[in-house]
């Protein structure tokens, strides 16, 4: 039987270190290109959501311009318009609080000022009985609203 001796013990652990090194290194490589790719789409919906930002300002200036987008909502007032304009932010603001790119401080602000909003203002009754759920907001923001809002408002 042969023996090992102490200059190959060295080799075999140099070796292992050099094979766990590469391990360390490839696994944070992963971590760092999954976040650059979470930033990458947040920026992506931030500037989309800058887009519809200035459409429905422009809606808001001028509610006339909703035929363009959909001929059933003519009974459009600014008072609408602006409305569309406030959830429009609200659920932007959600989908960064899902995505973990507005902290848990923040959310809690945002939180105040949504629950605010549906308490004191005609917001409620204008998502309760003037728009068209399923056509502008995505389900799991009207999931949020209904669930987490609406049962938290007393009107």
């Amino acid at each position: 039987m042969t023996e090992i001796g102490l200059a190959e013990y060295f080799s075999m652990a140099e070796a292992i270190g050099i094979i766990s090194t590469l391990f360390v290194i490839l696994y944070f490589s992963k971590k760092q290109m999954q976040g650059l790719s979470i930033d990458l789409e947040t920026k992506i919906l931030n500037d989309l959501d800058d887009k519809i930002n200035g459409l429905t300002r422009m809606m808001v200036d001028s509610p006339e311009l909703i035929k363009v987008v959909s001929k059933t909502e003519s009974h459009f007032t600014p008072d609408l318009a602006f409305s569309y304009h406030v959830l429009y932010t609200f659920a932007h603001a959600f989908h960064m609080y899902q995505r973990k790119v507005v902290s848990d401080n923040e959310w809690s602000g945002w939180l105040r000022y949504i629950r605010s909003a549906f308490q004191h203002g005609e917001i409620y009754e204008i998502w309760k009985n003037n728009i068209d759920l399923e056509k502008w907001f995505d389900p799991s923001f009207q999931k949020f609203i209904n669930d987490e809002i609406l049962p938290s408002v007393k009107k």
